[in-house]
């Protein structure tokens, strides 16, 4: 045991800072600790005045108070360490402390307790408190390296909205003009050149309407969340039947019958349920077998609603159902199906935004159950 006077620890030694008027008392503390396998540095205090002091100047690595000293308590000494901002384990050394006022003492923050005549478990709840200690800033310093890295993610995504916003927003007018330069060389010069000149001006104008297909695609990509959606509660039941009105044609040309039962009311912006209604059943007639039939339902999930989108089309290999959500992913040529491989990422971003999942399913027989959930009510509500 040290006075406030006293040298500092040596390398290794255990740094206490104790509060506690009885000299034989602070001996039996240190006693205790050596029997119990420490090498320590004690510097006992008996005045709040030293116990600031000695918290600079010691650096304890935990702090042992007598429950209750003439000038002040040990519950003082743990307003001092909170005033400082100092998370260092308070242990209470007390000759008589009631259960109920340990427990009172252990919700205000003290780390534990033990009674002067039970010295023997005190390296025990040192030890235990250093540990949890330990335990509680790798925690820390693991959520705050979390916490960097989200929102180091958060800026990565939203820079690199920004770059293909700005990027395809800027290539629409150049992209525009070769479009139509290269439509206005195939009609004036078509059939004038010859041959290879004819396929050639086709190529650039089929790649150039691509393009700006492409860049419309990448453009309503990266719209979504970035303006003030106008959420409220949607009808889905008459989202799925503008959907379908939109998509008679396709419908009466390849003999697609769609139906549904009731939906739900759900809380979103209308125009992007649209979107995901027009992308799911859009791909269902797209990548059809034979008779193609299609159904849409939905069904109460805890606080969700679960919509499926079930179709007897060409269905998705396993090994795709996880890709087949990232942009620009094609699982087919484009001579075989068109397309740009967007939509189901428009999908998968416009669910996330809700806090909702997307995914697929193997259809028993042939085709693809495409399910996702949304929130039933407002976030007020």
């Amino acid at each position: 045991m040290t006075t406030a006077k006293d040298p500092g620890p040596q390398p290794g030694q255990l740094r206490v800072l104790h509060v506690e008027d009885n000299e034989l008392d602070a001996e039996l503390v240190s006693e205790a600790l050596r029997r119990g396998g420490f090498s320590v540095s004690v510097v006992v205090v008996q005045e709040e005045a030293e116990f600031v002091e000695q918290l600079l100047s010691h650096h304890p690595e935990v702090v042992i108070a007598d429950y209750n000293l003439p000038q002040w308590t040990g519950m003082e000494a743990l307003d001092v360490l909170r005033r400082k901002g100092l998370d260092i384990p308070l242990i209470l050394v007390s000759g008589a402390l009631g259960d109920i006022t340990a427990v009172e003492c252990i919700k205000r923050g003290v780390t534990d307790y033990v009674l002067k005549d039970g010295l023997a478990r005190l390296p025990e709840a040192i030890r235990r408190a250093l540990q949890e200690k330990r335990v509680l800033r790798l925690r820390r310093e693991a959520e705050e390296d979390l916490a960097r890295k989200v929102e180091e993610l958060a800026r990565s995504n939203a820079e690199l909205e920004q770059f293909a916003y700005v990027a395809s927003h800027d290539l629409q007018e150049p992209l525009r003009m070769v479009a139509a330069y290269t439509q206005l060389l195939g009609e004036r010069y078509r059939g004038k050149l010859d041959e290879n000149a004819d396929k050639f001006i086709g190529y650039a104008s089929e790649g150039a309407l691509r393009m700006q297909t492409l860049i419309q695609d990448l453009l309503a990509f990266s719209r979504i969340g970035r303006n003030g959606a106008a959420l409220g509660h949607v009808d889905c039941d008459a989202v799925v039947e503008e959907v379908l009105l939109s998509l008679g044609p396709a419908m009466e040309e390849t003999g697609a019958v769609v139906t549904h039962t009731a939906l739900p009311v759900v809380w979103a912006d209308r125009s992007q349920m649209v979107q995901i209604f027009q992308n799911l059943i859009g791909n269902a007639i797209k990548f059809r077998g034979e008779d193609p039939a299609i159904s849409v339902q939905a069904e109460k999930a805890d606080k969700q609603w679960l919509f499926s989108v079930s179709d007897n089309g060409i269905g998705i290999a396993p090994e795709c159902a996880e890709n087949i959500f990232v942009v620009f992913q094609r699982l087919h040529a484009r001579t075989e199906y068109p397309g740009n491989g967007i939509g189901l990422a428009i999908c998968k971003k416009i669910v996330q935004r809700y806090g909702g999942k997307i995914w697929v399913e193997p259809r028993t027989g042939h085709g693809s159950i495409f399910k996702f959930t949304m929130p039933c009510d407002s976030p007020a509500e």
